[in-house]
């Protein structure tokens, strides 16, 4: 597994020295992953490829990025708060935190919908991030007493 940057690797660290010893063409391992990964530009993504050397065949599976990558992108910006409790960098509306949920469903431990918007918000929180304008812990509270129910899906 490599961390590259969606959109932008390299034949260099960590894709070069990983796939040159097998001899395959690094620059077709690069130019694919940079195709898959377009879609998070500018976010770390993690690639797993694997490679036959005796073929000279590859695979690229592109994994998520982490909760945090994706609600900063929503929000528009590029580092989470250094003091989350006191600055805050960025408000979500909770449509935004579910389309994020939605993004990373497959990846979430959480059995309902439900309880991955609240392991969402719990990220927005320690990045500095508010909800509705409002702490996150609030819009737990919120989503735990049904005020958003008409907005979420059952099973995730």
């Amino acid at each position: 597994m490599a961390l590259v940057t969606g959109g932008s690797a390299s034949g260099g660290p960590p894709i070069g020295p990983a796939v040159g010893p097998t001899g395959i063409n690094i620059k077709d391992v690069v130019d694919e992953i940079n195709e898959k990964t377009m879609v998070f530009k500018g976010l770390t993504v993690p690639v797993r490829i694997e490679c036959d050397p005796e073929t000279k065949q590859f695979e690229i599976f592109i994994e998520t990025p982490s909760t945090a990558s994706l609600l900063l992108k929503e929000a528009g910006v590029e580092k989470g708060s250094s003091s989350c409790s006191e600055e805050k960098i960025g408000d979500l509306t909770f449509e935004q935190i579910a389309n994020v949920v939605e993004a990373k469903k497959d990846k979430f431990l959480d059995k309902t919908f439900k309880s991955a918007i609240k392991t969402a918000l719990g990220t927005a929180l320690s990045v500095g991030i508010t909800v509705e304008g409002e702490d996150p812990r609030e819009i737990q509270k919120r989503l735990e007493n049904g005020e958003f129910d008409d907005k979420i899906k059952g099973e995730l």
